[in-house]
């Protein structure tokens, strides 16, 4: 069974990827900035497989859906995909939420009411979990478990927030209409084999007649593992061929930790965390000349102050960011065994956005970082994904067997 979905807000094309990696036909991809469609072109021109039968639309998803050929798309959708921009509700953003311009979140709900998929995948920061935003993020999960119970014209959405929460109150599982069933989880990245610490909202919606009980992946990695590979049998050391002599110490703040794992004797039960020393490895050092590897060339002039330290090698990246005006900021920097500091080239992002080798990143440098600080982790898009989906086929395969037993049952009879 070919599975289908449906691509907003894509951006470089990381959980689209994720996406198709999963197994599903994708029927369009929407994304409004020309460098990340332009990123997928160059990549289709190119040939690269997964995505190569992308239907690209460049331009405002509000104005896609109000002309798109709804019966082409809609008919027997598996799947919407996207990431809202994050800005309203990122850390570093100007936090206005639902007064910024820049919230997607109402036509988000807007596509899944008009396409009606068994299923959507929605992704963003950790920021939209944040005290400040509770009641409009309860308000988000309210009308995508909701969707065709509309915002009136002219009314708030605090208004509407509150006639979502009296038709939940009187909603009956036999009532008519597009219902979901919708599951939000706070993810960090790192638990799934990401070499970067990078914290992210997951909202996964079934819809109600799917009949599907799903919860997240269970985590893969852990640092304790990592600590454990590192500092109790030192086999991350030996892997990387590290001389004992250059084995850097335990930092404090983790001593306590690796006390108690040395005290339990026994190997924790998750692989170790991806450090960047594991992303790059085989790539070789950069410099500001050309390379023949793909994106792979040294951006100067990166420098430490406080608050922007960079990420030390042999421990997940920090969170990479997109940064101010596409100038991504000193979170986007290695921290050398020796202490110095150098921005990641394009390809080391990608690699610890698990983006293949394979694919390019169009633009100048401080525009592929933009795209890459927005994107998900295609490792991690494909883990959610590739749940969902075999949720999915085992939803059609029990309708399946209802009809074939109702129709033996019939021609008995």
């Amino acid at each position: 069974m070919s599975l289908t979905s449906v691509e907003l807000f894509a951006g470089a094309g990381g959980l689209a990827l994720g996406v198709a990696l999963a197994g599903f036909r994708t029927r369009a991809v929407v994304e409004w900035d020309q460098w990340a469609c332009d990123t997928v072109r160059e990549n289709q021109a190119r040939g690269y497989p997964l995505v190569m039968d992308w239907p690209v639309i460049q331009g405002d998803v509000r104005k896609w859906i109000e002309n798109a050929d709804i019966a082409a798309l809609g008919r027997d959708l598996d799947l919407v995909a996207g990431g809202p921009p994050c800005q309203p509700f990122s850390m570093g953003g100007k936090h206005k939420a639902h007064m910024d311009q820049r919230d997607m979140f109402p036509v988000t709900v807007d596509v899944i009411r008009r396409l009606r998929p068994r299923a959507f995948i929605i992704e963003n920061v950790k920021g939209l979990t944040r005290s400040a935003f509770h009641n409009y993020y309860q308000y988000i999960l309210l009308h995508l478990q909701f969707p065709e119970l509309s915002k009136k014209p002219d009314e708030g959405w605090s208004d509407h927030y509150r006639r979502l929460q009296q038709h939940q109150t009187t909603h009956k599982r036999s009532a008519q209409g597009l219902t979901y069933r919708v599951s939000p989880t706070l993810v960090n990245a790192a638990n799934f084999g990401v070499p970067q610490k990078r914290e992210r909202v997951f909202i996964i919606g079934f819809r109600s007649d799917q009949d599907v009980r799903w919860s997240f992946p269970r985590d893969t990695h852990s640092l304790d593992a990592l600590l454990h590979d590192q500092w109790v049998t030192g086999a991350y050391w030996d892997r990387h061929e590290v001389a004992r002599s250059h084995r850097p110490p335990p930092p404090a703040r983790l001593v306590a930790t690796l006390n108690r794992l040395r005290g339990l004797g026994l190997p924790p039960m998750h692989a170790p965390w991806q450090t960047i020393r594991d992303a790059l490895k085989e790539l070789p050092e950069p410099h500001a000349q050309d390379s023949c590897i793909l994106n792979h060339r040294l951006q100067t002039g990166a420098r430490a102050y406080p608050g922007h330290t960079g990420s030390p090698l042999d421990f997940p990246a920090k969170t990479l960011k997109a940064g101010d005006h596409g100038v991504p900021g000193g979170e986007n920097m290695l921290v050398r065994p020796d202490g110095s500091v150098r921005y990641f080239t394009v390809r080391e992002s990608a690699r610890l956005q698990t983006f293949p080798d394979g694919y390019e990143l169009h633009g100048s440098w401080s525009e592929a970082m933009r795209q890459l600080g927005n994107a998900v982790p295609m490792l991690l898009g494909r883990v959610v994904a590739a749940s969902v989906a075999e949720h999915l086929l085992m939803a059609s395969a029990r309708v399946l067997a209802n009809e074939s037993q109702a129709s033996i049952l019939a021609s008995v009879a």
